[in-house]
């Protein structure tokens, strides 16, 4: 009977430290949260125009106030070459969470009512490999990449019918994502829609955030959309209605609307407004500091910022409540843009354009003290972060084989330990590149059906002002032919379609 009291007091023993060290080590896999306001351009970081941090730069900083960002960005690697590929909201948000292209990743556009486009159900995501591994996974704020049809009543719920009460729009571009496979693996839903930052259309699955509203019953919080998912994001983090299993790690994607569109007064967070103004007085020549910046068409410069400040302030308000709960040490943090803003550069507002004021996007890691502060010039394409991250938290092995982006993990931890890519391709929907760093060469299908191309030297000309005829392209033919590789490579619609192929030699 001892014997027998030893051996189920051993056993017990045995089953609870084997319990506490299987705690333990999930508790010390990283918790990864990606933060990426809407139109976020990459020269809008403080931090550029901070010590000589601008001459990593191509073209002038803007002159705005991001402190959180700023002190993000000093305890992380900055990425000066982040690019998005096809710089439009869905179409990068196709590309972040699947790894894929745009022409695999079934999001070739914009969603929108006249479209067919829609992220693949069948697409393995980053979001479906963190829940397989065992992460608690959420999202909050702005989707876009669920097709838009009239699958609500008249009130704005959603009823998942064409048919009375169904048949109505709740918007023309984005729409809810219902429960199912479209959420990726997603077990905490927190979707903001529309632009209207003030004005935001809510759906969640925590009744809690949304006055016991159910998933798929409309709520309107009449608040600054940044402001309320801070707001759901601290309660999460602080897991006060047990949204989240705290024995796991979390990965989060946060999707910020503002600075898209509209920057008017009614969607500005007027309380950053001031700061860039002369005595209530916008100085344009003040604010549009690219050389290449036509004045009437970057009119807006002053609520565009108001906003990238208001965005700041609501990061802060997450980065310091993962200080407060001492989970920044083992936090994975990472914090980009869907792509950049023209503010009338070239005489142009929002995107997709091949200039660099669109192309290119903020990407700063920060990883407790696992990683040393630095700029990096590696070229990081879209499709590139997904297996970046897993490999990053050590689930190499589960990134899908499907998956056209790089691990780049490696270059990261350990600078020099990986070869860098050369170049980056270039998609809208009229044209097609290839990017470098030091260059970009396009090449466009006009409204003739006429194939244009032209080059811009990055470094000599760092305002793109001067289109260089390809003839005169340093470099042309290796450049047209890395084009022609990376549409081959990726399975482009231009590819496989044999656009411009008066031009590109596809070698089928």
């Amino acid at each position: 009977m001892q014997y027998l009291k030893l051996t189920l007091v051993t056993l017990i023993f045995t089953i609870s430290f084997l319990s506490c060290s299987h705690k333990h080590t999930r508790q010390e896999q990283p918790n990864v949260i990606f933060i990426f306001p809407d139109q976020f351009r990459s020269y809008s970081l403080g931090f550029w125009s901070q010590g000589d941090n601008a001459k990593h730069l191509q073209g002038q900083p803007d002159p705005v106030s991001t402190p959180n960002l700023d002190k993000l960005a000093k305890q992380g690697v900055v990425f000066s070459r982040a690019v998005s590929n096809f710089p439009l909201c869905s179409p990068y948000r196709g590309m972040l969470l699947s790894g894929l292209y745009p022409d695999l990743n079934g999001l070739t556009s914009n969603c929108r009512a006249d479209r067919e486009v829609q992220l693949r159900t069948d697409a393995v995501c980053i979001t479906d490999v963190f829940a397989e591994a065992g992460y608690n996974v959420s999202y909050f704020g702005k989707c876009h990449w669920q097709k838009t049809e009239p699958l609500f009543d008249k009130d704005g719920n959603y009823v998942g019918s064409l048919e009375e009460p169904g048949g109505h729009l709740l918007n023309r571009y984005d729409t809810y994502v219902p429960p199912g496979p479209d959420r990726h693996g997603i077990d905490y839903f927190f979707q903001a829609l529309k632009d209207e930052h003030f004005n935001p259309r809510v759906f969640s699955n925590d009744p809690g955030a949304i006055e016991g509203k159910k998933d798929g019953e409309l709520y309107m919080p009449k608040r600054f959309s940044a402001e309320i998912e801070s707001e759901k994001i601290v309660e999460y983090l602080e897991n006060n209605r047990k949204q989240r299993d705290p024995d796991k790690p979390f990965f989060m994607i946060w999707s910020l609307n503002p600075p898209h569109n509209p920057w008017t007064e009614e969607s500005t967070y007027m309380q950053f407004y001031n700061q860039y103004t002369n005595n209530g007085v916008v100085e344009l020549g003040e604010l549009l500091t690219h050389k290449n910046a036509d004045h009437e068409a970057g009119d807006y410069a002053a609520y565009y910022f108001a906003n990238v400040s208001a965005v700041d302030h609501f990061i802060g308000m997450v980065l310091n409540k993962l200080e407060e709960l001492n989970l920044h040490k083992n936090t994975i943090i990472c914090f980009s843009s869907d792509h950049g803003e023209m503010l009338g550069s070239h005489g142009h507002q929002g995107k997709p354009y091949p200039e660099t004021e669109a192309f290119n996007i903020p990407f700063i890691v920060k990883w407790g003290d696992k990683l040393e502060h630095r700029v990096e010039d590696l070229i990081l394409s879209v499709p590139d972060v997904m297996p970046t991250i897993l490999g990053m938290v050590g689930l190499e092995e589960k990134i899908p084989s499907e998956v056209q982006g790089a691990n780049y993990a490696d270059a990261i931890s350990k600078p020099g330990s990986q070869k860098k890519p050369t170049a980056a391709l270039y998609i809208d929907y009229k044209s097609r590149g290839v990017y470098t760093g030091n260059q970009t060469l396009v090449v466009l299908l006009n409204e003739d059906g006429q194939t244009e191309v032209y080059g811009y030297d990055n470094i000599k000309d760092p305002n793109q002002l001067n289109r260089i005829p390809f003839t005169n392209v340093k470099n042309g033919p290796e450049l047209k032919t890395e084009l022609e590789h990376l549409l081959k490579s990726t399975n482009d619609k231009w590819y496989t379609d044999n656009i411009c192929s008066d031009f590109l030699n596809y070698n089928k």
